[in-house]
């Protein structure tokens, strides 16, 4: 048998950098707050020039792993929710998921997310849904404001349920499922007022400590969206179509704000 063989991939000498670098954050040997040596001291170390150490932390500060504490001083971090949802979004995004697969894994998380939030959210959480809600309500007719204040009210539930596996994992779902709200909009006006309600509903169940209310209002609001999007004759089959647009935006925000209709 004849042998078959693949190109063999030289990587760049700026990614083995970052790749130690992380792994060494990852094992716990570098923890956050450990300032790393400076760009001539570490080219040295790694044997390469100054550009390569920089483009390797380059690499490592996109990505949360480094910040700066001063001008000439970079310290290990830990990555930021929105910095690590942030290329989950974008993964899935370029998977093409559909409509269908996102509102399957939202059904599930959002709900949830309600539950557990009418058991743990503070003060701070209730006020903060509370003036979303408001502004949400103000921005009536203004699409992209209206998917903004959306996706900012189902982070902020999640938020409020002090689960962070729960926020992270559903960070992403949320944020190109509601997408598809815009798209909703001008074929459906009503689901605008329909959104308000079940919201308000969402916040009354956390407010009064009712996770059974809380959970059951959010699932009723995941399966109207749905129903929604089906009676204004959207697809549900194929990627929704105003996430492109959304990612661009998220490209210059540094993070998704989270979950929309």
């Amino acid at each position: 048998m004849a042998l078959k063989v693949k190109p063999l991939r030289v990587q760049h000498a700026y990614a083995q950098v970052s790749d130690q670098i992380e792994a060494q954050i990852m094992k716990g040997v570098l923890k956050p707050g450990d300032q790393l040596p400076g760009e001539v001291e570490m080219a040295a170390m790694f044997n390469v020039n100054r550009s390569t150490v920089r483009e390797g932390i380059r690499r490592l500060e996109s990505e949360g792993f480094v910040r700066r504490s001063s001008p000439r001083k970079m310290v290990v971090s830990i990555p930021r929710m929105a910095e690590l949802s942030s290329r989950q979004t974008r993964a899935l995004s370029m998977l093409d998921v559909s409509f269908d697969e996102l509102w399957h894994a939202a059904i599930a998380t959002e709900p949830l997310a309600a539950e557990l939030a009418a058991l743990h959210a503070d003060a701070k959480d209730l006020s903060t849904l509370t003036d979303i809600h408001t502004a949400l309500v103000a921005a009536e007719g203004k699409g992209k404001t209206t998917i903004e204040l959306d996706t900012a009210f189902h982070s902020q539930v999640a938020k409020a349920s002090k689960n962070r596996v729960l926020q992270m994992a559903r960070e992403p779902i949320g944020f190109l499922l509601y997408s598809g709200f815009e798209a909703l909009i001008p074929q459906l006006p009503q689901a605008m007022s329909r959104q308000i309600v079940a919201h308000n509903h969402v916040i009354e169940a956390i407010r009064n400590r009712d996770p059974s209310r809380a959970r059951e209002w959010m699932h009723r609001h995941i399966d109207d969206f749905k129903r929604g999007y089906i009676q204004a004759g959207l697809p549900l089959s194929t990627p929704i179509s105003g996430v492109p647009g959304r990612l661009a935006h998220l490209a210059t925000d540094k993070g998704p704000s989270a979950g929309s209709k």
